[in-house]
């Protein structure tokens, strides 16, 4: 199976951790922890771990670690 790349819209500070949907060619996905301090991303990827139910290091950011717009890569 080859490795998926997925475009994905962060949205930090949010009440809870949940995918809000589809925009354009990304997903949306609010989570609760603040975009400071590498927060955001941590909590992204143990969301995408816990939704996919893969373990934390089949996943990694590969653009925008300082943006909202993100590509993440998820290894078979």
């Amino acid at each position: 199976m080859p490795k998926k790349i997925y475009k994905i819209k962060v949205i930090p500070n949010s009440k809870i951790n949940k995918i809000i949907g589809e925009s354009e060619d990304y997903l949306k996905i609010k989570l609760t922890a603040p975009a400071m301090e590498n927060k955001a991303n941590k909590a992204l990827l143990i969301f995408l771990s816990d939704y996919f139910q893969i373990p934390k290091k089949k996943i990694k950011i590969i653009s925008g670690e300082k943006n909202r717009l993100k590509k993440i890569q998820i290894e078979p």
